[in-house]
């Protein structure tokens, strides 16, 4: 376990199967922390505005309006995990810079020792809505990294890609290392996603680095690279969907 925050220096990737085939790959920072504990570098805050931040209000529960760590101890207290079965709980997500935030998923890493027991993928799309799946074992039994956890798809998050099929979910969560799995499933079509990157000390020349260099214009670049696959994507025949009305569970 580790309550100093950390960055996840990472890379993130994309590639379709089937009809229309696509990939890419880019750089990413994540920040890796214990949302129980508020010891940060001074370029960082939880709550404020600073270089980074990373706010409650922007997770656990509906978009701008969560409730950070309590909403996750919530969601596993109804599904049979108490506060006794479990000792940490971390946040991955990318940071807030200068208070502008895109984030198209960030997850909430649940722990028993240092075993990983349970994940919460904390999904959103470009239309403002926000949806949870919940990626554990029955009993919360310990989650290897061979593991896969599956998840009926019910949440619109790509224009080019339908609702159906299911979510296959890996987590690797080393002590240096991370590396997650999204893979959707849906007959011949198909879609990998993966995160991988190493942990290091969050500090403020990190922080700085990354604004700087490796993340540039921060969630405005999010949003430019999304449009900017999109329109590949378009370009090479997909077909464009029109985005449906959002679950009401907002976990699943």
């Amino acid at each position: 376990m580790t309550r100093i925050p950390q960055m996840v220096r990472g890379q993130t990737t994309h590639s379709r199967h089937g009809a229309v085939q696509h990939s890419f790959r880019y750089g990413v920072d994540y920040v890796l922390i214990d949302p129980e504990n508020d010891r940060t570098p001074w370029l960082f805050s939880r709550h404020g505005r600073n270089l980074a931040s990373v706010r409650d209000r922007d997770h656990g529960g509906p978009r701008g309006q969560g409730r950070g760590v309590t909403w996750c101890r919530e969601v596993l207290a109804e599904r049979g995990l108490t506060g006794e079965g479990f000792d940490q709980i971390l946040l991955l997500t990318q940071p807030a810079f200068f208070g502008a935030l895109f984030n198209p998923v960030s997850f909430w890493l649940v722990f028993r020792g240092e075993a990983l027991i349970a994940a919460i993928a904390e999904v959103n799309n470009t239309f403002g809505d926000r949806h949870s799946y919940l990626c554990a074992h029955p009993g919360f039994m310990p989650i290897d990294a061979q593991d896969d956890l599956r998840a009926r798809k019910v949440f619109h998050v790509s224009p080019f890609r339908q609702i159906s099929g299911d979510y296959r979910f890996r987590f690797s969560i080393g002590l240096d290392r991370i590396a997650i799995l999204i893979a959707h499933e849906d007959g011949s079509e198909g879609l990998h996603a993966t995160l991988t990157g190493r942990r290091e000390r969050l500090t403020s020349r990190a922080l700085l680095a990354s604004a700087l260099l490796r993340r540039p214009f921060g969630a405005l670049r999010t949003i430019v690279l999304i449009y900017r696959q999109a329109l590949a994507l378009r370009l090479k025949g997909a077909i464009y969907r029109r985005r449906p009305a959002p679950p009401a569970k907002e976990l699943s």
